[in-house]
């Protein structure tokens, strides 16, 4: 039989405090095993949590910087899609105005028929 996996959830006040400590802690893997924690949880977090310089001189954490790409990304794909529509509705006026002025004259449309 499969050894299940558990996951826990942690409060972020926990986090927020593990992450605290591991600024304090000289020794991470023994602060690891006190909060009977992974090690390797307390460093997500930790890049979860501590502020980052984003390069624009704003300070996130990593998951608020992700954030920001993928909401970037977002307004660069809203801004194609809008192009898109604004050629295609001009296209569909000038379309609907050669339309409407052909229909007007009633004259013979300028096939003929085959044979003649």
């Amino acid at each position: 039989m499969a050894r299940e996996r558990r996951i826990w959830r942690y409060p972020r006040s926990f986090r927020e405090m593990a992450v605290k400590q591991m600024k304090e802690s000289k020794n991470i893997t023994a602060l690891a095993r006190e909060l009977r924690v992974p090690r390797s949880l307390l460093y997500k977090w930790h890049g979860q949590l501590e502020p980052v310089d984003d390069g624009n001189g704003l300070q996130t954490n990593l998951v608020e910087r992700d954030l920001r790409k993928e909401v970037a990304e977002l307004k660069r794909l809203l801004g194609e899609k809008t192009l898109e529509l604004d050629f295609f509705r001009g296209a569909l006026q000038k379309v609907e105005a050669r339309r409407r002025s052909g229909e007007g004259s009633g004259g013979k449309a300028s096939t003929t028929k085959s044979g003649e």
